[in-house]
């Protein structure tokens, strides 16, 4: 690390920074372990460049999120000790094991999250995913809203590069028409986490942090379709712990593909055509539904 970037940390946190432990890094932004003043470890996340050209950029979206989730006080995340345009600071997590009782667990203090609601379906501010630019315009219709911030943009970007081909890429456009159709009985909008992956669950303490958040007002089956796309361990008790807690509407199984197609996109437009057949696959099975 730098000696400007450190000079701006303890600016930022009012305290030294000792040591700081490369972590490496992903999508422009390089990790962190710091030892602060006292001996006390943080976590710091330092972008390399403004990677949405103008305003507010990805650990700004990130550290909005974290406070956001925070406030609903259910499933735990980091606190946010400092953070600014491009740096963000927040608590040392130790990782743990994940276990079926820190699973059941965390369902339930999913659940409530989710409970807590937001104002309107997107956010107040602008999200990003990765290093992609993540619309959040509020808008009142979930079904609507997920086609046009969710779905399309993304569609599009893999398609102007090439990675989609058209009859692809209009394949995807009609799975996105038919979210009216399928999305299930209205829901008010959900607190959600927005790319709750398996890897961002972390798990320490007997509880499952939720860590890097694309938070937005969303369709609490957004964050249950990512937790089963790469495999969270012992989804079978999460499932069963939120759905005790906060009963899912009859035929959320089949409405999976549906809620699976953004994260699908986010990783054809991240990585290429390697994950081309799996969102293909997600949008003929919406289609087939």
């Amino acid at each position: 690390m730098d000696r400007a970037i450190r000079i701006r940390l303890e600016r930022l946190l009012g305290s030294s920074v000792l040591t700081a432990d490369s972590l490496g890094g992903a999508h422009g932004v390089r990790h962190y372990r710091l030892t602060l003043a006292g001996g006390r470890s943080a976590f710091a996340k330092i972008q390399d460049q403004d990677l949405s050209g103008n305003g507010p950029d990805a650990v700004s979206a990130e550290a909005h999120g974290l406070h956001w989730l925070g406030e609903a006080e259910a499933a735990p995340v980091p606190a946010v000790l400092a953070s600014d345009s491009s740096c963000l600071v927040t608590e040392w997590i130790v990782a743990g094991p994940s276990t079926q009782a820190a699973a059941t667990r965390f369902g339930r203090e999913l659940a409530n999250l989710h409970a807590a609601g937001a104002a309107s379906f997107g956010a107040p501010w602008r999200g990003f995913i990765a290093s992609l630019p993540l619309p959040n315009d509020a808008a009142g219709d979930w079904p609507e809203w997920f086609a046009a911030n969710r779905v399309l943009p993304y569609a599009r970007i893999a398609s102007d590069a090439g990675t989609l081909s058209r009859a692809e890429t209009r394949l995807i456009e009609a799975a996105a028409a038919r979210s009216a159709e399928l999305a299930g009985p209205p829901e008010p909008p959900s607190r959600i986490h927005g790319d709750c992956w398996s890897g961002n669950v972390l798990w320490s303490g007997g509880r499952g942090w939720l860590i890097d958040p694309a938070a937005h007002g969303g369709h609490r089956e957004t964050d249950l379709a990512m937790l089963a796309l790469f495999g969270a361990p012992f989804l079978d008790q999460i499932l069963a712990a939120y759905a005790k807690t906060a009963p899912l509407a009859d035929g959320w199984q089949a409405r999976v593909p549906l809620h699976q197609l953004h994260p699908l996109l986010v990783h054809v437009c991240l990585f290429g055509s390697s994950y081309r057949d799996a969102a293909v696959g997600a949008a003929r099975a919406v289609l087939a539904a």
